[in-house]
């Protein structure tokens, strides 16, 4: 296996659940920063957006909330990234998504009063807390901060639909094209590169989340990358050809072979085969 393109796993340090912190010396945070953040305009802010809101700082690994944990709040990530998972009981741990800036946390656990789900910061991060008694009273209050709940509810609704369809896939290479386009799609609408980025997730956990072995996913990257489509140096990933990528990303329901590039992946239905490369491979 290419080095160059091995994911090093990093093992989560575990600790218990942080509590609320207070702001930092020197910064404030209020209910307008939170609307800033979520892209509501000045024109959107009522009387109440100067409300003081707490401020959650966690370190690289620290866990946010965990699994059947009381739901206290809904948490708005200001800065970092973290994962969501559940532990069966055989103690194996199922990554469900990655969520990072101005994106939505916990909400789905108000409906029974209890998180169906852990997160953990992949970084050093940063959330706006918003305490669960307080999110319809405000937001009846505060149109703008209704808004931006419901916008984000929908985005993590959406984001769900797309692990759905990572996993209808059957080559572990497909499956790692479509959450390369999809992790390429959430930085360009966060206003980030979307092109070259910094995975913050391990191998372990971009296997775990895409349902396949962590030694799976360093193949499926050197593939990738011999066929030119990426190119990979540990974390660091810049996807070299996009067309293709998405290309690749429909084939649903077939293993993949070695992909030509310009040639098969413009072809309806299929994809061409190199016999010579799959010979060397094997």
């Amino acid at each position: 296996m290419d080095t160059a393109v091995r994911l090093h796993d990093v093992a989560p340090r575990r600790s218990p659940m942080v509590h609320l912190t207070p702001v930092r010396a020197g910064q404030t945070s209020t209910l307008s920063d939170l609307l800033h953040l979520m892209g509501a305009g000045a024109d959107a802010q009522g009387p109440l957006a100067g409300t003081p809101i707490p401020l959650r700082f966690l370190h690289a690994g620290d866990t946010l909330f965990h699994e059947g944990a009381p739901a206290e709040a809904i948490y708005f990530v200001r800065a970092g990234t973290f994962k969501t998972l559940r532990t069966a009981e055989d103690g194996y741990e199922q990554v469900l998504g990655f969520v990072g800036r101005a994106e939505v946390l916990g909400f789905d656990a108000l409906c029974r009063g209890r998180h169906p789900s852990a997160a953990v910061a992949l970084e050093d991060s940063s959330v706006y807390v918003v305490l669960a008694n307080d999110v319809l009273s405000l937001g009846q209050r505060l149109p703008a901060l209704d808004r931006i709940v419901h916008l984000a509810v929908s985005a993590a609704l959406t984001h769900r639909g797309e692990v759905a369809d990572v996993m209808a896939a059957v080559a572990a290479e497909v499956r790692l094209a479509r959450f390369l386009v999809q992790l390429s799609r959430r930085m360009a609408e966060c206003g980030q590169a979307s092109r070259r980025f910094h995975l913050r997730m391990s191998r372990r956990d971009i296997a775990s989340h895409l349902g396949v072995a962590h030694e799976t996913v360093s193949r499926s990257f050197t593939a990738l990358a011999d066929w030119g489509f990426v190119r990979v140096d540990n974390r660091e990933v810049e996807i070299l050809d996009l067309d293709a990528l998405k290309e690749l990303s429909r084939s649903t329901r077939r293993q993949v072979d070695e992909p030509v590039r310009g040639h098969a992946l413009n072809a309806p239905g299929r994809l061409d085969v190199r016999p010579e490369v799959r010979a060397n491979a094997t």
